[in-house]
């Protein structure tokens, strides 16, 4: 037997007919921990670039313009790698380990094209681009100088994000986990470096990020050339076929709309505060904070999401319906218990959040007052984010990708235009909480009924495809 088979065997048995609760415990503590890790890589920039001497908020300011920018990146990622890489587990249930490693080599080739498009947009236009995203005035110069800089390492950036689901695709959480683990240390250490020992302020918050991006990539391009990867670099296996494209990108749309509409809501609070508050940086630099809030609720629990697709992307496709329904039942309870212990927190102590940025007593006021109406809804974030991801496992892309949209471009977007219209700025900070509960609810009615459907239909699916085997080997 070759080792490939015997490395398939040995990733894939554990999927297949390991212990249910202590294999999602394996598979999701690592994915909620790289997501954690992700959120300091979001933050670490701005808790440093906070304390710049007089200009501190003008270009946390900065950065809060910056992020949904980093983010419509991130989403490209999202469309390529949480696109195939279901799709290359589900394969793999298949026993079609062929297919499944031409889906990681054709989406290896989508990110290097698509991020050097992206990269060349974002360098030659970064000035046009944050003024369009409504940055204020007095922070226009740090927020495209450092895009401009962030443009440099997009290839890698997006390699780094999009590769690293494929490693979590074949049942390695943990190497996934440290490869953005390696990242982020190197970013925490380069940040004081760049920013205050060598004086580049805002420009070295963004170099450090671009290396330390690359670090990781470095680490996942390590682990696919070694044995234990199932998926291997073969140039035979990089020529597009539009077939597989389209099924990488009908199920990857889904985190990509999920993404960009996170971008696009942003542009929305952006401008609507501009707008109702003359421009003023303290409630930009407010909004940055409490949209930091948001993430250290959402990220973990879209990791607990992330850390199952394996689990349900290869049982799907084995037709194992009792398995799924087990594992997503822990889950959600997991999920459920996370989400009701953060917001808790957060709705009770909205001012810790300030203080992690060291924000002016006029901001502090500002998150105090404001956290609770923008997190209140973020309980649902238990099935809006966790179930949404194992909807996207499940290769039921229409569904999961109508209620990616409903929540941002359906219900939020009208929703803050609307309060901001009769209520100011509060309006910008009461629609994300409203609109995340109502979108929170229509998705566990959605899901709790169409699971159950989909498994059936599957398991059915999977004995008519095993009868017909044995009529034809007789």
């Amino acid at each position: 037997m070759s080792f490939k088979n015997n490395t398939k065997q040995d990733t894939t048995a554990q999927l297949e007919s390991g212990k249910i609760l202590p294999l999602v415990f394996k598979l999701t503590v690592p994915a909620v921990i790289a997501q954690l890790i992700t959120f300091l890589y979001n933050i670490v920039d701005r808790m440093f670039v906070a304390k710049i001497g007089h200009s501190g908020m003008d270009a946390l300011a900065a950065l809060g313009i910056v992020l949904p920018i980093t983010l419509i990146i991130q989403s490209f990622s999202n469309l390529i790698g949480l696109g195939g890489s279901p799709r290359a587990s589900i394969k793999l249930g298949e026993e079609d380990c062929d297919e499944a490693n031409k889906i990681f080599n054709t989406s290896f080739v989508f990110l290097i094209a698509t991020g050097v498009i992206i990269s060349l947009i974002t360098f030659f236009l970064s000035r046009q681009i944050v003024v369009l995203f409504g940055c204020p005035e007095s922070a226009v110069g740090f927020a495209s100088s450092y895009l401009r800089i962030y443009s440099l390492g997009t290839v890698f950036i997006m390699l780094a994000q999009g590769l690293n689901p494929f490693i979590t695709a074949q049942g390695f959480s943990l190497i996934a986990m440290c490869s953005v683990l390696v990242g982020a240390v190197a970013n925490i250490g380069l940040d004081p470096i760049f920013i205050f020992v060598l004086n580049m302020g805002v420009n070295g918050a963004s170099l450090a990020t671009v290396l330390s991006q690359t670090m990781s990539f470095a680490c996942i391009l390590v682990f696919f050339l070694s044995k234990k990867s199932i998926f291997k670099f073969r140039l035979r296996d990089m020529k597009p076929q539009w077939k597989r494209i389209l099924s990488i990108l009908s199920l990857g749309v889904t985190p990509f709309v999920m993404t960009l509409t996170e971008c696009a809501i942003q542009i929305v609070f952006n401008i609507n505060l501009n707008l109702s508050t003359g421009g003023d940086k303290d409630y930009t630099a407010a909004l940055t904070i409490m949209l930091s809030a948001l993430q250290l609720i959402s990220l973990p629990l879209n990791g607990l999401g992330y850390g199952m697709q394996p689990f349900v992307s290869y049982n799907y496709g084995k037709g194992n319906a009792q398995r799924l329904k087990t594992g997503i039942k822990y889950v959600t309870v997991i999920a459920f218990i996370f989400a009701l212990a953060i917001w808790s927190v957060s709705l009770a102590l909205p001012q810790m959040y300030a203080y992690m940025f060291s924000a002016s007593d006029s901001v502090i006021q500002i998150v105090q007052a404001y956290t609770p109406l923008f997190l209140m809804g973020s309980i649902m974030f238990f099935v809006q984010m966790t179930l949404q991801n194992i909807n996207v496992a499940l290769g039921q892309a229409k569904s999961a990708l109508l209620l990616a949209v409903m929540r941002k471009v359906i219900i939020l977007i009208p929703l803050c235009f609307c309060l901001t219209h009769f209520m100011g700025f509060k309006g910008v900070y009461l629609s994300e909480g409203i609109a995340d509960f109502v979108a929170g609810i229509i998705t566990t009615v959605v899901i709790f009924v169409t699971f159950p459907k989909v498994f059936k239909r599957r398991e059915e699916l999977v004995k008519e495809r095993i009868n017909s085997q044995k009529i034809e080997n007789k």
